[in-house]
């Protein structure tokens, strides 16, 4: 005859088993949603605050996370790649790099817009995601590139964008090395400061861990012209607004000798490309684009 604790003992040993495997599994999950992905992954717009034009309209700001570490998406416009009102075409990206790509493109919209909304709609890999633009109070991002109400200084206030003109650049084949050329000119504010060591820990990102884990095998991002830090000074750097693929660029951000840049670009699939050059004075940015088409 089993004893009645017997029975209790059994029930507790099962209760016990049946928690360890539901923590496990919570740290499974975990740790799976912390996992790194060369591809697969969707494509999440983000809204970034607005700004106020002289003519008394609004420049809506947006930007993308692309959570690949490696696989660099294409997505045409039309019912994938989708803004409205006024769309599906209001200026954005058809090519996204991996990762957090911030203030690609501006939606403009007049003094009137009042609560009304602009939505920018991606689906990538099977997964649609949305992103809101609005004139909400707190989201005025300020002639310093901070946020409305931040403390600001004078030089900050003071500051003027850089201009940048684009040099014509004709169609070209696949094989040749495309030169592009921009005049630039800025203010020289905001000054050079000295630049102080990187955080402990995040000197690079953070890699996987654990048995059997496999860090992704190429990442764009840490290539030499990905992690290349821009110089303190007025810059230009070139990249993929629209395209069928990514473009080498060398160097990845070029300074001026004589109020010009020259930037190298190599192509590795024919189509039209946009590339978007931004000359940047370390507080604000201009850009320009060139439509380029590669013949075969």
């Amino acid at each position: 005859m089993t004893h009645p604790r017997g029975h209790s003992l059994a029930r507790a040993g099962a209760a016990a088993l049946v928690l360890a495997g539901s923590i496990g599994l919570a740290a499974q999950v975990e740790f799976t949603n912390n996992l790194k992905h060369d591809s697969g992954q969707d494509v999440q717009p983000v809204y970034e605050g607005w700004a106020r034009m002289p003519d008394g309209s609004y420049d809506l700001y947006f930007g993308y996370l692309n959570r690949n570490w490696v696989q660099q998406l294409h997505v045409p416009i039309g019912p994938g790649n989708n803004i409205q009102p006024g769309g599906p075409d209001r200026g954005q990206p058809t090519f996204f790099y991996t990762r957090t790509n911030r203030k690609t493109f501006t939606v403009n919209v007049p003094g009137d817009f009042g609560k009304k909304e602009v939505v920018w709609t991606l689906t990538v890999n099977g997964k649609t995601r949305t992103a809101y633009g609005h004139l909400q109070a707190d989201w005025e991002i300020t002639p310093d590139g901070g946020a409305a109400g931040t403390r600001t200084t004078q030089e900050a206030r003071t500051n003027k964008a850089p201009s940048i003109v684009l040099a014509p650049v004709n169609a070209r084949g696949l094989a040749d090395v495309v030169t592009l050329v921009a005049a630039v000119s800025d203010d020289g504010l905001p000054k050079p400061r000295a630049r102080g060591k990187p955080a402990v820990g995040q000197e690079t990102p953070p890699g996987l861990s654990g048995s059997g884990v496999k860090s992704p095998a190429n990442l764009p991002h840490l290539t030499d012209e990905g992690e290349s830090r821009r110089p303190d000074g007025l810059t230009v750097r070139w990249f993929v607004l629209r395209g069928p693929a990514d473009v080498h660029f060398e160097p990845a951000y070029a300074r001026p000798a004589n109020g010009k840049t020259s930037t190298t670009a190599r192509f590795s699939k024919p189509g039209e490309y946009v590339l978007r050059a931004g000359a940047q004075d370390g507080l604000l940015t201009t850009y320009q684009d060139a439509t380029i088409r590669v013949t075969p």
